[in-house]
């Protein structure tokens, strides 16, 4: 396990979230109508309790069904309305993802054919393998489920807390008396999953890792009559990262039914306490069931901002692993392959500089090792004190 796998870093780091919002901006038109997207959607969710109210307090309570069939109609169509925001959404978000996707991991290839050969001898090929794929993916993650969502998700929040209050104050009071709950569980929850998500994240550079080895080294092993003791090791690696994947998976199931407990909590204590209102202090049977509905909503964003918390600190891992890749020392002796650069087929590139002198057309003479050393970066030697003619 290297060190490079078990440091967690932080949970928000302005320097990469900078870095990884510049590859947005070749994309920030469909970035801005995604958000408006959002917005609107957010708009027309928060219109159904509303509604209800009117439908209740101005339909049924006064017999007008003309009154309610409009109201029904309206509904309907706003619901037609949101399913065509949510699915132009997801499609501008995802698109948007792919690309940054393809950019990053363009880079990152074009990057790994610039660098020295050793650094391939330093890191396993599984470990770099893991960031052009489980780290990619990860910050796809967060483009197209974290930043959407998040925004939306705050806009939502805020939506509701403004239209319960001009509601009923009452009322938002005692929803906001369960809020204390939903911290401490929220806190709970985001230790004990950040843990698990980064033991997942070096059991699964260990998997790559030893995969990778064994597979382009088999013959070697079965040269050496290695396989049952390889085949354990495996069975270790693999079971660990099942384990981890396990405990993500408890925290999960006991996070977000919680969170619901909380959730009913209030609405039960909006019943009693709203119900006690209707009955004596004149709010409408509308405004109760309105408030209903509201906090049922309001509970959802709650949970799914504790869910883009913990996409948005993978997000960071992973992009401080990329970046990490990408701010690597260059062979100075490499081709320039630039981001326009378009090579032919059947082009021959030199490698290296030494490779590119034109060689005499007949040498004469012996070729003499002298007492050689070699290593990579001077820490693994390949030839000690080699010495022929």
């Amino acid at each position: 396990m290297s060190h490079e796998e078990e440091q967690t870093g932080k949970a928000y780091d302005q320097r990469l979230m900078r870095r990884l919002l510049g590859y947005l901006r070749p994309y920030r038109l469909d970035v801005a109508l995604a958000g408006a997207v959002v917005i609107a959607e957010a708009m027309v969710t928060l219109m159904y309790p509303w509604l209800t109210k009117e439908a209740i307090d101005h339909g049924i309570r006064h017999h007008d069904l003309r009154f309610l069939d409009h109201m029904a109609a309206f509904y309907l169509a706003l619901l037609a309305a949101g399913f065509g925001l949510t699915y132009l959404q997801n499609q501008i978000v995802q698109r948007v993802g792919q690309q940054v996707m393809l950019d990053l991991r363009t880079e990152l290839f074009r990057k790994l054919q610039r660098l020295p050969v050793a650094y391939f001898d330093r890191n396993p090929i599984g470990r770099v393998m893991t960031r052009l794929t489980g780290d990619v993916d990860v910050l796809n993650e967060l483009v197209t489920a974290g930043v959407g969502a998040l925004f939306g998700d705050l806009f939502m929040l805020i939506g509701i807390v403004v239209a319960m209050s001009r509601l009923n104050a009452e009322l938002l009071g005692v929803t906001f008396s369960v809020l204390p709950l939903i911290v401490v569980v929220t806190l709970l929850f985001r230790s004990r999953v950040r843990a698990s998500f980064r033991d997942i994240r070096v059991r699964l550079a260990q998997l790559n890792s030893f995969l990778n080895e064994n597979l382009t080294g088999m013959s070697t092993v079965q040269m050496l009559n290695r396989e049952q003791r390889n085949s354990e090791q495996f069975r270790d690696i693999n079971a660990g990262h099942r384990d981890a994947n396990l405990r993500a998976n408890l925290y999960y199931a006991v996070f977000f039914p919680l969170l619901e407990l909380v959730g009913a909590v209030a609405v039960s204590l909006i019943i009693w306490y709203g119900g006690r209102q209707v009955m004596w202090t004149g709010i409408t049977l509308g405004t109760l069931v309105a408030f209903i509905q509201y906090t049922q909503r309001f509970f959802r964003p709650i949970s799914d901002l504790s869910e883009k918390y913990n996409i948005l600190q993978q997000a960071m891992a992973s992009s401080e692993r990329i970046f990490d890749l990408l701010d690597e020392g260059e062979d100075p002796a490499a081709p320039a392959l630039g981001p326009g650069t378009a090579i032919a087929p059947g082009t021959a590139l030199a490698p290296r500089a030494a490779l590119a002198r034109q060689a005499p057309e007949r040498a004469f003479g012996p070729i003499e090792f002298d007492h050689v050393w070699f290593a990579y970066g001077g820490e693994h030697w390949v030839i000690e004190d080699v010495s022929f003619t």
